[in-house]
């Protein structure tokens, strides 16, 4: 039998030092969220299981916690992404006619962790801009998520670029964009992780099959990463499609964009990037810090967010785990201890608005309750208030 105490397979408590670096990771972000106009919303961690699922396909509902309400009976759903609640959220209680831009932040639930090491319960921020359907929305969640990153304390940051309406036109200029839904997910599973093999076996049945270039173009989009040569071989390897070239004229405008304002960053494209394929509707980007594999944002264009809500208006943003990026930050360097004052304990009216004053003064004061003088915690206490000459005095320890 388990111990009580146990927690079940990642699920992890935050502790202290841990804690404290993801409130400042989540100030942060707000901070940097409200400087360029964003509201803060709360959405519940539970929801009807519908409204919860609406329009976020199959790989959702895999990942959501469900279970019975007890007073109306009804299935409910643990969030395991908050972007189709915002939606929701826009949609429905704000109901504006203009670009609103919204943010949250809040832990979110998986049934399954994302890779072998990742929580089951990430922290999850995000921001969202409705009612703007031109490039320049894109370009500003773009920008916000680079400045996020930054001010969280991140350099040498690379953006990859991508756009979900490249496959879409390759397989319309194919003559087969209809392809059955299994196949079609095994086609973007193949691409997504550039498996050429599968790819190959895919091409040579099926629906696919009927097009003698299919292989080759399919391959071909695998290979399609890098700087702005890639852009240049796909407008001559892809087919000649509406779609590819509306999708290749708007990275090239995005990146230009992007590297003018952003010279520090390194701006490419990942065109077989397909991650979330059946969610987003236009252009997307993958944010990556220095030695670090995986993505710590991921965002980009879904137009059709809200359409389940009754109210299609265009939609981009993106999100990023707050656990992650505080555990990236701490492999960089140690979390510096946060400076205090030691302080006795005592009930010398003195000595107690002494404390008060400091603590009002924004310091972090600890008061050494009897017996406990070699307690060892988060703060280093660098000063400590001592009575010199009659007055309470803060001096270095």
């Amino acid at each position: 039998m388990s111990s009580a105490w146990l927690l079940p397979e990642h699920i992890a408590d935050v502790l202290p030092s841990q804690a404290r670096r993801l409130e400042e990771l989540r100030r942060v972000w707000l901070d940097v969220a409200r400087g360029y106009g964003f509201e803060l919303v709360m959405p519940p961690l539970l929801e009807h299981l519908e409204s919860l699922l609406s329009g976020t396909g199959h790989a959702l509902d895999l990942k959501t916690f469900k279970l019975v309400d007890q007073l109306s009976g009804r299935t409910l759903g643990v969030r395991a992404d908050a972007t189709p609640q915002v939606a929701r959220i826009d949609a429905h209680l704000l109901n504006r006619q203009g670009v609103t831009r919204l943010c949250y932040c809040g832990p979110v639930l998986h049934t399954r962790p994302a890779s072998p090491h990742a929580s089951r319960e990430p922290l999850q921020w995000g921001a969202e801009i409705y009612g703007h359907a031109g490039l320049e929305a894109d370009l500003e969640a773009a920008e916000l998520a680079l400045d996020g990153l930054q001010a969280a304390g991140l350099s040498g940051l690379v953006m990859d670029l991508a756009d979900v309406r490249l496959l879409q036109g390759v397989l319309a200029g194919l003559g087969v964009s209809e392809l059955p839904v299994a196949e079609h997910e095994a086609v973007i599973a193949a691409i997504s992780s550039k498996d050429v093999g599968t790819l190959r076996t895919l091409a040579r049945q099926g629906a696919l099959a009927a097009s003698p270039r299919a292989e080759a173009v399919l391959v071909a989009l695998t290979r399609l990463y890098g700087d702005d040569s890639v852009l240049t071989e796909a407008r001559q390897v892809l087919p000649a499609h509406a779609l590819v070239s509306a999708a290749l004229d708007d990275l090239t405008w995005l990146a230009g964009h992007l590297r003018a304002v952003r010279p520090e960053v390194k701006v490419g494209f990942d065109l077989s990037d397909l991650s979330g394929y059946a969610y987003y509707s236009g252009t997307r980007f993958a944010v990556y810090g220095s030695g670090h594999a995986d993505a710590l944002v991921r965002g980009g264009r879904y137009d059709e967010v809200g359409a389940v809500f009754g109210r299609r208006r265009p939609a981009v943003g993106f999100s990023l785990d707050l656990k992650v990026l505080g555990d990236v930050l701490a492999g960089r360097e140690a979390a510096a201890a946060r400076q205090a004052i030691l302080a006795p304990w005592g009930q010398d009216p003195a000595l107690r608005q002494a404390v008060r004053d400091l603590r009002g003064q924004g310091h972090t004061v600890v008061c050494v309750l009897p017996g406990h003088e070699h307690d060892v915690q988060e703060f280093e206490c660098d000063r400590e208030l001592a009575l010199v000459d009659g007055r309470w005095t803060v001096q270095a320890r």
